[in-house]
């Protein structure tokens, strides 16, 4: 999982403003001297700035094209950058031997590098092979659009992409593939927009779809919670945790595990009270999103969100994503 708005990796060295920024450095300063984990390194928007307010970087990814982004920060902050690969979801692991850690910084989702780059088969706008996944190993779109029965991939669809029209767009790919496999995103593309139709102004009918199996090939719900109880782990009293979200799925996640109680059930006032949960985290940020200049300069932010909260002096809880609003594939659990 990576960073938005990426550069063509012919351009490691050059600028690169990923969304937020400015609000991101707010949350993390001061930053002079602080060590920071960018769990979600891409081309290292994020960690570059932090570096240049004074900041230890220590940068994880597991996507192996972000090698010339890694290559030139090392070149350029011997002493400050370090690069790790690996997922996000095990960040206090990997970075367990470069000291004490202040901050922590998460992008989560697909990158601008990583659409912009056909033969990831992430895109519904370019033609490529239906792979999507960060890494390289494991099922990919294909596997997932070519083996599952129709209930099954419906369910996914609709769970993980929100996506309500998904058993008319699971018939039709089963129909579809009934003649040959489904190996391209313009092939799938094609398939989602004769099953739903497209009105003029509309997203592209493929979006939730493409989303959907996006997510499931790459685990991506279980990363995030497992990153946010990494990071929980990792950082002590007074540091801070910043995770920018670009779905509303995502973003509940990561509001509910700040704040317990935004997903627990009302109690009743005629029953005993719950006691409540000690708190992990204080000082949680109001959801930040990108302003009308950077919504300018960058459409694909439009849905960023940013929620930032500080360690408190609590231990750290077990990893559960029970009350987290987790979606789940019906048939599965």
């Amino acid at each position: 999982m990576g960073k938005r708005s990426m550069p063509d990796s012919s351009q490691a060295a050059g600028p690169h403003i990923p969304v937020l920024l400015n609000e991101v450095i707010e949350a993390l300063s001061p930053l002079a001297g602080k060590r920071i984990v960018d769990g979600t390194f891409g081309a290292g928007g994020y960690s570059r700035a932090l570096l240049a307010a004074g900041a230890n970087v220590i940068a994880i990814d597991r996507d192996p094209s972000v090698a010339p982004f890694a290559a030139a920060l090392s070149a350029d902050y011997p002493q400050q950058f370090t690069f790790v690969a690996g997922t996000f979801s095990e960040l206090d692991s990997l970075a367990a031997d470069h000291g004490a850690v202040d901050g922590v910084v998460l992008d989560i989702g697909v990158s601008s590098m990583q659409l912009d780059q056909a033969e990831r088969g992430f895109s519904f706008m370019r033609e490529g092979p239906l792979d999507m996944r960060m890494g390289a190993d494991g099922e990919s779109a294909a596997d997932l659009v070519n083996t599952l029965e129709t209930d099954a991939l419906a369910n996914l669809l609709y769970a993980f992409g929100e996506e309500r029209k998904s058993r008319r767009i699971a018939q039709f790919i089963i129909a579809a593939r009934e003649t040959a496999p489904i190996t391209t995103t313009l092939e799938l593309a094609k398939i989602i927009e004769k099953a739903i139709g497209r009105k003029p102004g509309d997203a592209h009918p493929a979006t939730r779809s493409f989303q959907a199996l996006r997510i499931a090939v790459n685990g991506e719900f279980d990363q995030l919670v497992e990153g946010l109880f990494a990071a929980e782990r990792l950082l002590g009293e007074g540091g801070t945790l910043a995770v920018i979200t670009f779905h509303s799925l995502e973003d509940r996640i990561v509001k509910r595990f700040f704040d317990p109680d935004k997903g627990a059930p009302t109690q009743s006032r005629h029953l005993p009270q719950v006691q409540t949960e000690a708190r992990r985290w204080i000082d949680i940020a109001k959801a930040i999103k990108p302003g009308a200049e950077e919504l300018g300069r960058n459409p694909r932010s439009r849905s960023s969100i940013l929620r930032a909260g500080r360690r408190s002096d609590v231990a750290a809880r077990p990893v559960r994503s029970e009350g987290l609003g987790v979606p789940v594939v019906r048939g599965t659990a």
